[in-house]
């Protein structure tokens, strides 16, 4: 490989760098500029713009444009631009960014089968964004390709100009998300001691509170408005526009105390309010504003690196500096308040604008392209010699440091001497001979960065020589090194304690472990599976560290084993699921299972994660969300009668937007942002119940009754009746002598409540009537649509047994959002 590529590709500007080894070199855009807005325009001709002129088009003819997708990546949101008659998914946007970025290199690099390129991706991302970023790459028609995490990324460009050795923090705000990074130098070797962050935190959210916060109101003061004009495609073209006046109000505080939110635009566009009065923006905007208003998140920010300071073991005095990225803390200010609130010294060791693609390009260099997995070259070389000496030299093969030792090995003995010599062959320097014995070694110094070339002689007694398989080595001195990238999360697959026990996470990695990491992890089935039958094996994949529910956690997807993918045998329950597992630098997870019994071998590249299964649209999910938020309030209101704690108002105040979130709500962003906010509440809760475990164990019990004796007691044999009541006593004594098998036995009733629910009619016509309002859940429209017709069908000539099989199979086809308390996607592998 000879050249390596760098891509951070950002929320709002991207940009892309090479490394030949030795410099880096950026690649500005057709304007000149360090980066290329990342932003997608179409003209009334049909005519396609990518960076600086779709930018500045994008706030006067909104419906003709996309921004700000890499905020919905991974979900399958559609991008509808109605004025160019065109739609897009978030990915197939970020390709027409990848591609236009590509083409600034020079042929000789763009076009090279030896081109290695590494696009960076939020630490915060989870497997469906980077899978779908991979995607994008490939739509580009970018060849090899690697992820690599931002702030990792990052710490490669400040070690590229290390001066020292020390801790330090990277503090990386861009246009759509918070990275924090903390790393530690020696001798050109970095280590990650912790990353974190926050997904939803940027210079976009700040945008948007400018907007809600000063904007709005004096729209609302001085024009004859409806309350609702920011979310009506009426007024779309005046709120683009006016939200683009304030971002680049927001930019020229960096150079200033005070400027004017305003746009000289509007008066060429004839835009008027419900009477007719033409729009102008004219609004007074201070440094001391923008404080205000973005003190709530810079607070969140700060609040994000102590938490990943915590998960360091380190303290303010432990940390050197900070070294800030990003557009937005361009922003004196901010990197003031974070300094001073962190009490770290503020550093400017990097271009904020280009840092991430920089050290992108430099981390490129490290990787080895030849694999199939993207892992590191690797650091150590070895020569040896032909014949009877059993005499190798060991190296390293790549290292920061200036110099290098190379070693002789024996394996027997040589005879007295014999003698072996190192000469460098760029700068003409000579070891001269050295005695040859088991141990000894040479000090060579790397001249230039990059490679370095050393040819070894060896002599016997008589001075003559000994040939070696290869007596040429090559050390490459790198820019910078990087030995531990902790993971950003906790990954694992969901199974069954045992058959019919309660879903644990089995973990593949956790939160902190070094990456890149290989296992194995064996189950076994819970379900019997004939080849060729409609049902499937489900391995279910989850972020996060919630024991209880583990659905709580985050659904990433699923390696699914279907009847109809082999064609002899049976999967019988109890038989070996065997699951082989890479999970790579950038976080990416390579998953491969095997039946045994079957001889049959699922990849992850023909159907993990069943991606499309867990992709949420966010344009039509507001419902849903809401939804969820609500039902998550009334557990933990319920949860609040009995325990008093300050993390439950926390997570009641999180909830807060997500619970009112409007029905239709159509901004893809407000609702991804409030989904993530029910993720926190449900966090906050599991700690609680973590906490008070024989409180809340009682709490789910007392319900449980309660919806046992109020609805399904009438419904109930009296052989049903008699197991209930004794489970429920028995699950009482768990309770009461502080046994650790509450949960499953909780499991079991809930189970037998669903039978009984199973068995009603009108549980499956209410069931069905649910699904057909909730046509934003499934992500297949096509499958959807057909069971919904066969569903009306069969409750049209009231064949209740074929609408209980439609009713399953949507249930099994929904994509769960949030809580979910279906029986139909249960996992149904069993931990070993």
């Amino acid at each position: 490989m000879k050249h390596y590529v760098g891509i951070d590709l950002g929320t709002t500007n991207s940009a892309i760098c090479s490394f030949d080894g030795v410099e880096v070199a950026l690649y500005k855009s057709p304007e000149q500029h360090d980066v290329t807005p990342s932003a997608l325009f179409f003209d009334r001709r049909g005519n396609k713009y990518v960076g600086a002129r779709a930018y500045n088009n994008a706030a006067k003819i909104p419906d003709n444009a996309a921004t700000l997708f890499k905020r919905i990546m991974g979900t399958s949101t559609p991008i509808t631009l109605k004025g160019a008659n065109r739609t897009f998914s978030p990915e197939e946007c970020s390709a027409e960014i990848l591609r236009v970025l590509f083409g600034y290199l020079p042929e000789e690099i763009r076009n090279s089968k030896d081109t290695g390129t590494v696009i960076t991706v939020p630490a915060a991302f989870n497997q469906m964004q980077k899978d779908a970023t991979m995607s994008a790459a490939d739509t580009a028609g970018i060849g090899k390709v690697a992820l690599m995490q931002e702030p990792v990324a990052a710490v490669m460009s400040v070690m590229r100009r290390r001066q020292s050795d020390g801790t330090f923090l990277i503090y990386d705000l861009g246009g759509g998300t918070l990275d924090i990074a903390i790393a530690q130098s020696i001798n050109g070797h970095a280590s990650l001691l912790a990353h974190g962050g926050i997904e939803m935190c940027g210079g976009r959210d700040f945008d948007r509170i400018i907007f809600n916060n000063m904007v709005k109101p004096w729209f609302l003061k001085n024009f004859d408005l409806p309350e609702d004009f920011a979310s009506n495609d009426k007024y779309k073209v005046l709120v683009r526009m006016a939200t683009w006046a304030v971002e680049k109000a927001k930019i020229a505080l960096s150079s200033t105390e005070e400027t004017l939110i305003s746009d000289p635009d509007f008066d060429g566009l004839a835009l008027r309010d419900e009477s007719g009065k033409e729009f102008y923006l004219d609004i007074p905007f201070k440094a001391s504003d923008f404080d205000q208003l973005i003190e709530g998140k810079i607070s969140d920010s700060i609040t994000a690196t102590q938490e990943t300071m915590e998960q360091a073991g380190l303290n303010a005095q432990d940390v050197d500096r900070i070294v800030f990225v990003g557009g937005p803390t361009l922003y004196k200010p901010l990197r003031d308040k974070v300094a001073s609130k962190l009490g770290i010294a503020a550093s400017t060791d990097v271009n904020p604008m280009t840092a991430v693609a920089e050290g992108a390009a430099v981390f490129a260099e490290s990787i080895d392209w030849t694999s199939q997995s993207r892992g590191r070259k690797n650091s150590r070389g070895v020569v040896s010699a032909k014949g009877a000496l059993a005499l190798t030299f060991a190296y390293a093969a790549r290292t920061p440091d200036c110099k290098a030792r190379i070693a002789a090995k024996l394996a027997g003995k040589v005879l007295d001497g014999c003698e072996f010599q190192v000469d460098n062959l760029d700068s003409g320097w000579s070891s001269g001979r050295i005695a040859l014995q088991n141990g000894s070694q040479v000090e060579v110094l790397l001249s230039k960065p990059g490679e370095n070339t050393f040819k070894i002689f060896v002599f016997d007694a008589t001075g003559g020589p000994i040939t070696l398989e290869n007596n040429r080595i090559v050390i490459t001195r790198t820019a910078a090194a990087i030995d531990a990238i902790p993971a950003s999360h906790s990954i694992g697959v969901e199974a069954l304690e045992t058959i019919g026990g309660q879903p644990v996470l089995e973990y593949l990695i956790r939160k902190g472990e070094q990456l890149p990491k290989k296992g194995k992890t064996d189950f076994k089935a819970g379900v019997s599976l004939r080849a060729g039958e409609s049902g499937e094996i489900r391995v279910m994949i989850r972020e996060g560290e919630i024991k209880n529910p583990v659905k709580d956690n985050r659904y990433v997807g699923s390696l699914l084993i279907k009847g109809t993918d082999f064609d002899d045998g049976v999967i019988t329950a109890g038989d070996d699921i065997n699951c082989e597992y890479e999970i790579l630098d950038s976080g990416n997870i390579i998953l491969e299972v095997s039946v045994p019994t079957i001889r049959g071998t699922f990849s992850g590249g023909r159907n993990f994660y069943s991606r499309q299964a867990g992709q949420v649209d966010f344009s039509d999910a507001s419902r849903q969300i809401s939804k969820d938020a609500n039902a998550m309030r009334e557990r933990i209101e319920v949860v609040q009668k009995k325990i008093s704690d300050p993390k439950l108002e926390k997570a009641l105040e999180k909830l807060d937007g997500a619970s009112t979130l409007e029905d239709g709500e159509n901004d893809p962003e407000t609702a991804k942002q409030a989904m993530d906010e029910v993720l926190e509440a449900k966090r906050l809760l599991a700690q609680v119940r973590e906490e008070h475990l024989a409180e809340i164990n009682q709490i789910d019990l007392d319900s449980c009754k309660e919806f046992f004796d109020k609805t399904l007691r009438q419904y109930a044999t009296p052989p049903e009746e008699s197991s209930f009541d004794n489970l429920v006593l028995t699950a009482q004594r768990s309770i009461d002598e502080n046994r650790k098998d509450f949960k499953s036995i909780l499991d079991e009733i809930w189970r037998k409540n669903w039978q009984i629910l199973w068995r009603q009619d009108w549980f499956v016509v209410d069931r069905f009537k649910r699904h057909t309002q909730e046509s934003y859940l499934f992500p297949d429209k096509r499958q959807y649509e057909k069971l919904v017709a066969e569903g009306v069908t069969a409750l049209k000539v009231d064949d209740i047994d074929s609408l209980r099989r439609v009713v399953w199979m949507l249930g099994s086809a929904k994509v769960g959002v949030g809580v979910n308390d279906d029986m139909f996607a249960a996992a149904n592998i069993v931990r070993c």
